[in-house]
């Protein structure tokens, strides 16, 4: 089952699965992820022209557990706005 871009987990693995990214800060180009830019845009990082960021959620990593991480689907089903 596939999840919607933008999407975002708790996850126990020491891995990013398949189509996800850890929740780090991470600056990803647009020109690769041009659906998440659309959803995200730059608002947690980057130029807006050429990188955006995907949020940074380690700060939540101490209050959720000990190996406990978050993770944003990158690939998936592009969420309708109707």
């Amino acid at each position: 089952m596939e999840d919607f871009i933008g999407t975002i987990k708790m996850f126990a693995g020491t891995f990013a699965p398949k189509d996800w990214a850890f929740c780090d800060g991470k600056l990803m180009s647009i020109q690769e992820n041009t659906a998440m830019y659309s959803i995200l845009g730059n608002q947690y990082g980057g130029d807006g022209i050429t990188t955006f960021a995907v949020p940074n959620l380690e700060k939540e990593k101490s209050s959720q557990g000990e190996g406990i991480n978050h993770i944003i689907c990158m690939y998936g089903i592009f969420p309708s706005r109707s």
